[in-house]
């Protein structure tokens, strides 16, 4: 694979209708580990997420809290939406709001090469809508409600009513791209992901597409219709076109050849939007479908998708403000894996705090750079001969990289995680194996006790760079504290994809104070 090659990557943009949840935070650092894991290797990387501010939710919202929609929307994006962005430390390259001016002009510009070429029609549609997806439902998607709603057409999704809705709106020819669809799906199997997803997404447009009903004329809360301003946008051809204006569509040639196409993480629950709607829009205006789209699976708490309305959303600084944003970023991409619905629990996550960061990966950082200290005056010495032992670790850490490496190539972020932490399994083993603390005892066993240390710090050298993706804190400190004078992964001979390559850390290098990684918590 090689470096250097564009990597754009978007999360959805996420809609300001109320505060964020842990469900939306899992989805920014995935996003964020897989854009940092490839601008450390050394690829032109762009990481984008924002808000989507737009639409009949958002307006209704708004009344309902006494204020106008942009009045609004500007509280939730300043007190709530980007602080989250600090809370789990995530390194986004640009965030786009639907209300900005760059967007609303590049929409208007795409909207009317569609027209142009003959792809919008205006006509009449009735059906049921739903407000919570912001959109039509179709037929499998509308149920009998229950209880208080016995008797109402009710959304699959959301469980509440559905609204008739009859306006003269514009359409976009979508059904005309249905074979180029599935011509798609065919030709790049990976094109939609995890395979549960794409076997969704190929069967739903095998029973056949319809015409897309693209502007609204009952509310006002949106971006006008160039040409007919009694309509605004649909709020989802409008959302989703961040993806190409805040890389310059329209106006920044340079910009959006050198970004485009994009690969989207996105919530199962928005993938036919990402994998159906969005490329038959791209395909009208001429331009390249997506790279991809990962469709990852819901965060459970108690069995349940999170939900405001039920109790069960989570905000992220409730976990953060006890474990801090490494525990919060490692937690969720090791313990779920990724692509498939995960459950969250208190107990699971202070549990993996414990056992894995505080005593496999932090106590073993310690003990090593402690016994460099105290047996080499803080100087990694030169190692001697190396034996099977020292040899063992070199292959561990050698096949880690790269198996953690051809991971992330699969957006198996989880299974990345698990690669990397054979090397911390195989350190502390390592360790308790060579006993350096006996070595240290006896002279004749100097140069024993020297490669064994050596072999360690390098390890933690290693581990330093796959880890800094997830572990955005701790691994800065273990790298300062390794005496590397380069900042992190910044190396030439070390460039992530290149973090197994044996003997990197030079002998001679003098370590510093390492303060505990993960400090023990006593209560949760």
């Amino acid at each position: 694979m090689p470096d250097g090659r564009s990597f754009y990557l978007t999360t959805p943009i996420f809609y300001v209708n109320d505060v964020p949840h842990i469900g939306h935070a899992y989805t920014e650092v995935a996003a964020d580990v897989m854009t940092r894991w490839h601008r450390q290797a050394g690829d032109d990387t762009w990481l984008l997420t924002g808000t989507d501010e737009h639409g009949q939710k958002i307006l209704r919202t708004a009344t309902a809290n006494g204020a106008s929609p942009k009045e609004w929307t500007d509280r939730l994006v300043e007190t709530a939406w980007k602080p989250l962005l600090e809370t789990i430390d995530i390194a986004n390259d640009d965030f786009i709001r639907t209300t900005d001016e760059r967007h609303e002009r590049r929409v208007k510009l795409f909207i009317e090469k569609l027209r142009e070429a003959g792809h919008i029609y205006e006509a009449e549609y009735e059906g049921l809508y739903c407000v919570g997806c912001e959109e039509f439902k179709p037929e499998s998607e509308i149920v009998e409600g229950a209880g208080e709603y016995a008797g109402q057409k009710v959304c699959a999704i959301h469980g509440r009513p559905l609204e008739l809705l009859q306006e003269k709106n514009y359409f976009f020819r979508m059904s005309a791209f249905q074979q180029q669809l599935l011509d798609l799906y065919k030709s790049q199997p990976d094109f939609v992901q995890p395979e549960s997803a794409r076997n969704e997404v190929v069967a739903f447009v095998s029973q056949g597409l319809n015409d897309l009903s693209i502007s609204r004329s009952s509310f006002d809360w949106g971006i006008p219709i160039p040409w007919d301003e009694k309509h605004v946008l649909y709020v989802w051809v409008d959302a989703l076109l961040n993806y190409a204006t805040a890389i310059g569509y329209g106006e920044d040639d340079e910009q959006f050849q050198r970004r485009w196409p994009a690969r989207h993480i996105v919530g199962k629950d928005i993938l036919r939007f990402h994998a159906v709607i969005w490329p038959a829009m791209l395909l009208a205006a001429g331009l390249p479908v997506p790279a991809g789209v990962f469709g990852h699976g819901w965060l459970l708490v108690g069995g349940e998708k999170m939900s405001k309305s039920k109790l069960t959303g989570i905000a992220p600084n409730e976990i953060t403000d006890t474990f801090g944003s490494d525990a919060f970023r490692y937690y969720f991409m090791r313990a779920i894996s990724f692509g498939q619905d995960g459950s969250f629990s208190w107990e699971d996550l202070a549990a993996r705090y414990q056992a894995e960061l505080a005593n496999g990966f932090g106590n073993l950082a310690s003990r090593v750079i402690a016994m460099v200290k105290r047996y080499f005056d803080g100087v990694v010495p030169q190692p001697v001969a190396d034996e099977a032992a020292d040899l063992a670790v070199q292959t561990t850490v050698g096949a880690a990289a790269l198996e953690a490496d051809a991971a992330m190539e699969r957006f198996a972020i989880h299974d990345a995680l698990a690669a990397v932490w054979k090397i911390v399994d195989a350190l502390n083993g390592y360790i308790t194996e060579q006993e350096p603390w006996a070595l240290a005892k006896d002279e004749a066993t100097r140069d024993r006790l020297a490669t064994v240390l050596y072999t360690a710090t390098e390890g933690l050298r290693a581990l330093a760079v796959l880890l800094s993706p997830v572990l955005t804190k701790a691994t800065p400190k273990l790298w300062s504290a390794l005496g590397v004078e380069d900042s992190l992964g910044a190396l030439p001979e070390q460039p992530l994809r290149a973090a197994g390559e044996w003997g990197q850390l030079k002998p001679g290098t003098v370590v510093g104070e390492l303060e505990p990684l993960f400090p023990r918590i006593e209560a949760v």
